[in-house]
């Protein structure tokens, strides 16, 4: 089952997680930078952020971005942050015509929806001939350093089905893996945020965080997968 959505019920939430990746990401460069760099080589003119949330692909690229991007997001909350042009919508009825971007971008976004096939397939419809999408997905077995208190959810788009549910819809995909400690959590405070942001209550965030040696270097398990119309 996907995470129920709180963009919009508790944003702050979200805000956090974009923090802690932040601060305590090891290197400078973000899986939005790295997306970023990959648009500006293929160079579109039209690119669509689907799940843009308060805009972090916007701020990995330059100020103005050389080419047409727009936002788009189910919470009226976080669009109110995004610094671009942005539209208020769902990612299984994307309000777009045919062919009308030369790429798409879905980040941190396929694993939370119930019918992750049907974004997959409007993200290749609003695609013009030739286009790019590019997708996120989470191992199962992410932060394996956490196990003893956390886990990630099982859900419809994981990293290990994700290649196969791409494939589905799109005739080219590949993918690119990670798998290293790219992230380390100084202390208790570190790591009880780290929890909170990926839904532990907090209280028992907090209890969870004694129980782990810091500092905590935490594995990032995922892939990036493109997939062209």
């Amino acid at each position: 089952m996907a995470l129920p959505p709180d963009h919009d019920a508790d944003p702050e939430r979200f805000r956090l997680a974009a923090r802690v990746t932040r601060k305590y990401l090891i290197g400078a460069r973000s899986l939005h930078d790295h997306i970023a760099a990959k648009l500006l080589a293929a160079r579109a003119a039209r690119v669509l952020d689907i799940g843009c949330g308060e805009g972090a692909l916007n701020r990995a690229l330059p100020d103005p971005p050389p080419f047409t991007l727009v936002g788009l997001d189910a919470s009226a909350t976080l669009l109110r942050a995004h610094p671009g042009l942005r539209v208020r919508g769902n990612a299984l009825r994307l309000p777009f015509l045919d062919g009308a971007f030369d790429a798409a971008v879905a980040v941190d976004l396929l694993y939370r929806l119930d019918d992750p096939g049907l974004a997959l397939r409007e993200a290749r419809r609003v695609l013009a001939p030739g286009g790019t999408l590019l997708v996120s997905a989470i191992c199962r077995t992410d932060s394996p350093e956490l196990a003893p208190v956390w886990r990630p959810e099982p859900s419809g788009f994981d990293a290990e089905d994700a290649p196969a549910r791409v494939c589905e819809v799109f005739r080219e995909v590949e993918v690119e893996r990670w798998d290293a400690p790219l992230i380390t959590l100084p202390d208790r405070a570190a790591i009880r945020d780290y929890l909170v942001a990926r839904h532990v209550p907090r209280p028992q965030a907090a209890e969870a965080a004694t129980r782990l040696r810091t500092p905590l270097p935490v594995t990032k398990r995922g892939s990036l997968l493109l997939a062209r119309r």
